[in-house]
């Protein structure tokens, strides 16, 4: 019998093992408890190191203390930026898991159905939305659907998500019209602001004079209709614009990376 690797990733630690202790009864499954996204991603990479990797992640929406730190624990894969206040940490896991762990199925828990909070779990990655209180058949259900591709949300939130889903697309094309009105140079400027370059290391990347620089990052500002820095960043990853590459230099036969410090 195919066994399912099962990885339950929730602060509350009662709740965990509780899960965990039930899940563990069923006879096709393996089922291993965190209690932190940094614990979580430690526990993955320990697995796949392994060759064990764990199939199906069961995330806590609600998960805090994802700081991964500098220590030597710190664990290899890392989490994304949250993008907008309130972002929700345990959706962030689930986005810094997909990109790392594609093969890794998230199921975000739940204590109360959220439209919107659950159409950026699946905009992050998750393959389903789940009550914590729903019956241990129904979450084996949804564990055993994602697996198949399937993709899981209580019938309630159903109109609700799409809404979501739409105006986010909505939003999301009129960023790329926005974003598809700056010039080549200006779009390098804005890719260069997206990974976090101040004025005067955009200047170095791009071989600018820092003032000739201010003049297109007021350009972009102006282009994407907003007043700072930071919305711009948002509106260009809305648009899907990605960071600059970090750029090298060649010394002495060495390709050495120069680092992306804000000036």
């Amino acid at each position: 019998m195919a066994r399912i690797r099962v990885l339950v990733v929730d602060d509350h630690r009662i709740f965990a093992e509780s899960l965990a202790a039930a899940l563990a009864a069923e006879p096709d499954v393996d089922v291993a408890a965190a209690g932190s996204g940094p614990a979580a991603l430690r526990a993955l990479e320990r697995a796949t190191a392994e060759g064990r990797p764990y199939d199906v992640l069961l995330v806590d929406a609600e998960l805090g203390g994802l700081t991964t730190g500098g220590g030597s624990g710190a664990p290899a894969l890392s989490l994304p930026r949250q993008e907008e206040p309130g972002a929700v940490d345990g959706i962030a896991l689930v986005a810094g898991v997909r990109e790392a762990r594609p093969a890794v199925r998230s199921v975000v828990l739940a204590e109360k159905d959220d439209p919107r909070r659950a159409a950026r779990a699946l905009q992050a990655g998750a393959s389903g939305w789940v009550a914590k209180d729903c019956s241990l058949q129904r979450l084996l259900t949804v564990i055993r659907g994602v697996l198949r591709e399937e993709t899981h949300l209580p019938p309630a939130l159903l109109t609700g998500v799409l809404r979501e889903l739409t105006a986010t697309r909505k939003h999301r094309t009129e960023s790329e019209q926005l974003v598809e009105s700056l010039t080549p140079r200006e779009r390098e400027v804005l890719r260069c602001m997206v990974a976090g370059l101040g004025r005067k290391a955009v200047a170095e990347r791009l071989f600018l004079s820092p003032h000739t620089v201010r003049t297109h990052m007021q350009n972009v500002l102006g282009k994407l209709g907003v007043h700072s820095t930071l919305a711009a960043v948002a509106l260009a990853r809305r648009a899907g614009v990605g960071p600059a590459e970090p750029a090298t230099v060649r010394l002495a036969g060495d390709v050495v990376e120069r680092g992306s410090q804000l000036a």
